[in-house]
């Protein structure tokens, strides 16, 4: 096998998820890798073993850099249900920008290897999962401090929540207008805030 020449790690996996995000799994050649991490094609084997575990590499750092987005947010947010509510606003305002970026990866991932490629399918089940119990553990945090009921299930909020997320991610890929979009996710922020006072 050939031996992978000096490369920039970081910057290969960035392109190769970039390439992956925009087309897929399927749909990226070998030449688009190439071109996209500017490596020759024994040298991509050489440095990500397969085509399919350079994927599983790319979805991973799709996933870590949604958490560390979220829970950012969420630690510069007033309180955890005001950034909660706040995420929204992060979406809506990818209106108009790229499509690509208004995709989620992991979602669009499911749909694209769920009947072929079984464990990348389970690799995005699994980060679609990992974020879900960030958003929970958030709601455990605004219950904590009192914004949400002592009796409410924070695992059932976070699925209706990451719910809502997905549903604004497939209307920003509709094309909705831009007013359209804002006021959607305007109503899911406070469909969020109310839970402090429901």
């Amino acid at each position: 096998m050939a031996r992978a020449a000096n490369y920039d790690r970081d910057a290969a996996l960035e392109a190769a998820m970039a390439v992956f995000w925009r087309k897929g799994y399927h749909a990226t050649s070998l030449k688009d890798l190439e071109v996209a991490l500017t490596m020759k094609p024994g040298s991509i084997y050489a440095a990500f073993e397969s085509k399919e575990n350079l994927y599983l590499l790319a979805i991973e750092r799709y996933f870590e850099a949604s958490r560390k987005g979220f829970l950012a947010q969420i630690a510069n947010a007033d309180t955890p249900l005001t950034g909660l509510a706040a995420q929204f606003q992060t979406y809506a305002d990818l209106s108009g920008a790229e499509p690509t970026r208004q995709a989620c990866m992991l979602m669009k991932t499911m749909v694209d290897t769920a009947t072929t490629e079984p464990a990348i399918a389970t690799a995005a089940q699994n980060y679609l999962e990992q974020m879900c119990a960030a958003f929970a553990d958030t709601f455990k945090a605004a219950q904590s401090e009192g914004e949400v009921r002592a009796d409410a299930d924070p695992k059932r909020l976070a699925r209706r929540y990451q719910a809502n997320i997905s549903a604004l991610r497939v209307e920003l890929l509709r094309g909705l207008p831009r007013e359209d979009i804002q006021k959607l996710a305007d109503d899911m922020a406070q469909e969020t805030l109310a839970l402090g006072t429901a």
